[in-house]
């Protein structure tokens, strides 16, 4: 029987169109989720190609794998668990370059709406918010070790929270009778302390925990680093990486194809500002191609259907091949 789909993938169609695979790419999804774009891709690297998954949430790229290897059997499909920072290291240890490349930074609706997880607090349940619950520290942890100031810079410099200081106060007060455990507890707290507007004033602590516990912004830095280190073209002793099936034999040490293309989604506006500013100086520097002037957002149609894409910004980039040796794509 196949899984009910729980999730809509957002901007899947543009993101998909951007990358332009073809039969025989390899295609590398570094936020697998449940699958979606990359059950997508799959269709079209198929059947010689390669799916790349990876996943900080080892449950949802458990179920990804799945998907994508029923919708294509027989297609190289490879899972990798863990943060999207060590993904140059993981597909040089398979052998294999991305002629397309995808990370959605948003979250699956089963993680957000799965009270157990504590992503939300619509939802009461403990305060976790690890992508990863088997490692790492919880919400609840770092809330109930970390300084009053050390609180109030996460909350101010992930959340661009104004209210951090008194909302670090009070939860430093709050946690000497009693440690502040649930999502439920934590949105009280900060609602008795702040105010805001149409938007739940527990929204910017929410994510900024979120941030801080998954160190999002910091594996985001990493990958643009690896992705920017690509964008400058080496030979190795073979000579230069071109597309396809090279890769699929382990020919090379290149994670990312010359000419390959890599698409981002974000969502708020820290992760787009990191985005913009590592594309614009590759582009700057004539080793990119910007494929996006601007940032794609989604439809009015697309965001009628799933409410969660309306903050949803898509960048996309194709790395310039060396003038001499190999065309790339």
């Amino acid at each position: 029987m196949t899984e009910p789909l729980q999730h809509q993938s957002v901007l899947a169609a543009e993101s998909l169109e951007l990358l332009s695979l073809r039969p025989g790419d390899v295609y590398v999804d570094a936020t697998a989720g449940l699958g979606g774009h990359a059950l997508m891709a799959a269709d079209r690297v198929a059947p010689d190609g390669a799916v790349v998954l990876n996943d900080l949430d080892g449950s949802m790229l458990e179920r990804a794998e799945a998907r994508v290897r029923a919708g294509q059997p027989g297609l190289r499909v490879e899972a990798v668990h863990g943060s999207f920072a060590g993904l140059p290291a993981a597909m040089a240890e398979r052998g294999l370059a991305a002629d397309g490349f995808l990370a959605d930074l948003g979250f699956s609706s089963p993680q957000v709406d799965d009270p157990g997880r504590g992503f939300s607090f619509r939802h009461d349940g403990p305060l976790d918010m690890r992508l990863d619950p088997t490692r790492g520290v919880s919400a609840a942890e770092l809330l109930a070790t970390a300084s009053e100031a050390e609180i109030a810079e996460i909350l101010w410099s992930f959340g661009e929270e104004r209210g951090s200081r008194r909302i670090a106060r009070k939860v430093v007060a709050s946690r000497e009778s009693k440690p502040i455990t649930t999502t439920r507890e934590l949105a009280e707290l900060v609602r008795s302390c702040t105010t805001g507007g149409g938007v739940d004033p527990a929204t910017r602590t929410f994510q900024a925990l979120r941030i801080a516990v998954n160190d999002e912004l910091g594996a985001l830095s990493a990958l643009l680093e690896a992705i920017s280190s690509q964008a400058r073209p080496t030979q190795d002793a073979e000579g230069p990486i071109s597309s396809g099936a090279d890769r699929l034999h382990g020919q090379g040490q290149r994670w990312l194809a010359q000419g390959a293309r890599v698409a981002i989604i974000s969502f708020h506006s820290l992760e787009d500002r990191l985005v913009k500013r590592a594309f614009g100086a590759l582009a700057d520097a004539g080793q990119a191609r910007k494929l996006t002037r601007k940032p794609i957002m989604p439809a009015d149609a697309e965001i009628a259907t799933n409410r969660r894409a309306r903050s949803a910004r898509l960048r996309a980039i194709e790395l310039v091949p060396p003038a001499e040796g190999g065309t790339g794509r």
